[in-house]
C-alpha cells in the first residue's frame, strides 16, 4: 500500500429486497436537493415567488435527466435505440430479461442542451423575464450539482482514467484492475468545485449578474474547459473514435466554450425602443 494509491472496491448500492438503492442515484438526489435550496436563497434574493421556484424544479428535474440521458444514448449509445428501446426512458433493463437498472447512462453534453430548453419554456410559461436572466442564475446550483454527479461516478467505478503508469492513482478493483488509474472523475468533480465557488462569488459580490448572459457564459466557458482537459487522461467511451485527435467528450465541448465566450465578451443584450 502506497500514500498516493488507494484501492477501490466500494458496495455500489444497498439491496432493500424489493429495490436496489444506487448511491450514484443517490447523488443525483443530493444534486437536485442542494439545488433548490442554493437556488431558493437567489430567488429570495431577486424577489421571485417559492411558487416559481417550485416551477423551476420541476422543470430543471425533467429537463436535465431527459436531455443527460437521451445525449447519452445519441453520442455514445445509439445502438439502444433498435435493441432496447424502452430502456432508454425508463430505469429498467429489457433486453435479456427485466431487471431494474437505475438511469445508467447519462452525458452532461445532453443535460447542458435541455437544461437551456427546459429553461426557455419555463421562462415562457412562469418565469416571463428573459431566458438569459434564469441561465445567470441557475448554472450557479448547476455546477454544484456536477460535483456530486462525478462523486457517483466514482462511486459507481466509472467514467476512469488511464494507467497512471506510476505509484500514485486508484485502483478500481470492480473493474479487474491490478494497476492505479487516474481517478478522472474526482479531478472533474475537484474542478467543478471552483467552477461553482467562482460562480457564486461573482453573483453575490459582484455587478456580474447584471450583466445579462455573463454568468452563463462564464460557466460554459470554465465548466467544458475542466471537461475538456480531463478527457485528456480519460479512457475513450468510443473505442472506435479513439484515434481521432480529440475524443467526442473533447469535441462536444468546444462548441460550447465558444458559446460561453461569446456570451461573456461579444453579446449585447437587445433593447426595446421606447
Amino acid at each position: 500500500m502506497y500514500l498516493l494509491q488507494i484501492d477501490w472496491d466500494p458496495i455500489k448500492y444497498i439491496d432493500l429486497g424489493f429495490f436496489k438503492l444506487h448511491f450514484y442515484s443517490m447523488m443525483w438526489i443530493v444534486a437536485f436537493i442542494s439545488g433548490f435550496y442554493i437556488t431558493k436563497r437567489i430567488y429570495k434574493n431577486e424577489g421571485e415567488s417559492e411558487e416559481s421556484l417550485d416551477s423551476l424544479f420541476i422543470y430543471s428535474v425533467l429537463g436535465i435527466m431527459l436531455g443527460a440521458r437521451l445525449g447519452h444514448v445519441i453520442f455514445y449509445q445509439p445502438e439502444l435505440i433498435t435493441e432496447d428501446f424502452f430502456s432508454i426512458f425508463l430505469p429498467f433493463k429489457f433486453k435479456g430479461g427485466f431487471e431494474f437498472t437505475g438511469f445508467r447512462g447519462l452525458a452532461s453534453h445532453g443535460a447542458a442542451i435541455a437544461m437551456i430548453i427546459s429553461m426557455y419554456i419555463y421562462n415562457k410559461k412562469v418565469l416571463h423575464r428573459t431566458v438569459l436572466w434564469i441561465l445567470d442564475r441557475v448554472v450557479i446550483p448547476v455546477a454544484l450539482g456536477a460535483v456530486f454527479v462525478r462523486i457517483g461516478n466514482f462511486l459507481n467505478s466509472e467514467m476512469i482514467g488511464e494507467y497512471t503508469n506510476s505509484k500514485f492513482g486508484v485502483i478500481f478493483r470492480q473493474l479487474g484492475d491490478t494497476q492505479p488509474r487516474h481517478p478522472g472523475q474526482l479531478y472533474e468533480a475537484f474542478g467543478y468545485i471552483f467552477v461553482f465557488l467562482i460562480l457564486f462569488y461573482c453573483y453575490w459580490r459582484t455587478k456580474k449578474s447584471e450583466q445579462q448572459g455573463f454568468l452563463f457564459g462564464m460557466f460554459l466557458v470554465l465548466l467544458w474547459t475542466v471537461r475538456f482537459f480531463v478527457e485528456y487522461i480519460k479512457v475513450v467511451q468510443n473505442p472506435e473514435r479513439a484515434d481521432w485527435l480529440l475524443n467526442t467528450g473533447q469535441l462536444l465541448s468546444i462548441p460550447f466554450i465558444l458559446i460561453g465566450l461569446y456570451f461573456m465578451f461579444l453579446y449585447k443584450p437587445k433593447t426595446k425602443s421606447v
